[in-house]
């Protein structure tokens, strides 16, 4: 056992409200809600809100009635990627291998030794003493053991289970949807079966497990086996497509709005794009209209690109598949697929060459966006949208525009 590998699993706790009493101690000892873009609804929320039985999605009337103390404050992902970086930096000075899995829980790789539990509480110390930001950590045998541990160990705790009897204790008391990646879908699925806890799951047929939750079950069954099958990603995969998009707020139904949101997300898009190194192949707009109807049209491009007007000619066309005069419109995503970068590229011998200004013009708000501040310089079609861009807090960035997680 002294050089078997082991996992750890750092998760801050209530990491957006967290964030926000590290810049206002006023927000200390508060119920704290951290309310969506356009603050309909809590999105996170502090440990004394839940305890007022406000939870994530809970609308804002309802959460004002359940907790009318309550702090309501705009989410500000920018500053979360701050704090969630400096996180990082941490983690990565006491371990090598380190998984930015998302952006409050980290991943890392350990090697077992009678000091884990003590490492486990320096490092959960560590962060709270130089970022006042509350984590907890579990370290295990696998991610996925690791990950069961630090969630039983909520709120600020540090456990390093390693014992084989204290860890079957564990999957002994863990329903299955305690388990990353079994949801109340596949607990239904396992049910049938008498397989209600994690040890259930583990004593279960592998066989039958991969029949009934497919190869990603198998791999949590082994996980939970203790033996490590997950990969530890120190980079990101690369990524088989790129979205953008979200709530309108308020439905529309005027051309003008709905093409101005169609030149925002495509915008976000192409900073992706460029930020990734990839060019599209295929773009895709996804509506979701007001009577909860929803839509989905995609367009080839001539040529693989990232160039906004190319992507916005792709955008009408698929808005004319999937807009009738007077539908109203609640949320809008582009997506970007087929991608490749630029180099591997196999061009068509009728490929009408591209216009050299649009390289200048993409170049150019590169140059003036990174100096100036995001969005400073970009296209009219979203002056219709001004109330939304002078709305940085709320606006400036959505959770996907905030770069290096493996999970969005």
């Amino acid at each position: 056992m002294g050089t078997q590998q082991a996992f750890g699993h750092l998760d801050a706790d209530c990491f957006y409200a967290s964030a926000e009493r590290v810049r206002d101690s006023f927000l200390i000892g508060k119920p704290v809600g951290i309310l969506g873009n356009q603050g309909a609804c809590v999105i996170a929320k502090s440990y004394e809100m839940k305890k007022a039985g406000v939870k994530t999605g809970t609308p804002i009337w309802d959460a004002v009635r359940l907790c009318p103390q309550g702090v309501y404050l705009k989410r500000d992902f920018r500053w979360y990627e701050v704090l969630s970086r400096c996180m990082l930096d941490l983690v990565r000075d006491c371990c090598a291998a380190v998984e930015y899995y998302s952006i409050d829980e980290f991943f890392f790789r350990v090697t077992p030794s009678t000091s884990l539990q003590a490492m486990a509480e320096a490092l959960r110390d560590r962060i709270f003493r130089e970022l006042c930001i509350p984590v907890t950590v579990g370290i295990a045998r696998t991610k996925t053991l690791a990950k069961l541990v630090s969630d039983t160990a909520k709120p600020f705790g540090a456990i390093a289970l390693l014992d084989r009897d204290a860890e079957r204790s564990l999957l002994e008391q863990s329903p299955v949807t305690a388990v990353s990646g079994i949801g109340l879908r596949r607990a239904a699925r396992l049910e049938p079966h008498g397989i209600h806890t994690c040890l259930d799951l583990i004593f279960a047929d592998r066989k039958l497990v991969r029949s009934l939750i497919t190869r990603s079950g198998e791999a949590i069954w082994w996980e939970l086996q203790g033996d490590p099958v997950l990969p530890l990603h120190v980079t990101r995969p690369p990524h088989k497509m790129l979205s953008r998009g979200g709530s309108l707020g308020v439905a529309a139904s005027d051309p003008l709005i709905i093409d101005a949101w169609l030149a925002r997300h495509t915008e976000r898009l192409v900073e992706e794009l460029e930020y990734h190194g990839v060019v599209a192949g295929t773009l895709s707009v996804y509506l979701v209209y007001k009577d909860g109807r929803e839509g989905l049209a995609r367009v080839p491009l001539d040529s693989p690109t990232d160039r906004y007007a190319a992507l916005m000619k792709a955008g009408h066309q698929c808005l004319d598949r999937l807009v009738s005069a007077g539908s109203a419109i609640q949320r809008l995503h582009v997506t970007a697929s087929r991608l490749q970068r630029p180099g591997f590229v196999q061009r068509s011998l009728f490929e009408p060459p591209e216009d050299p200004r649009e390289a200048d013009v993409a170049s150019l708000k590169r140059e003036v966006n990174a100096a100036l501040g995001r969005f400073c310089l970009r296209s009219g079609a979203t002056l219709p949208l001004l109330e939304v861009y002078r709305d940085s807090a709320g606006h400036g960035y959505e959770i996907c525009d905030v770069h290096g997680k493996t999970c969005f």
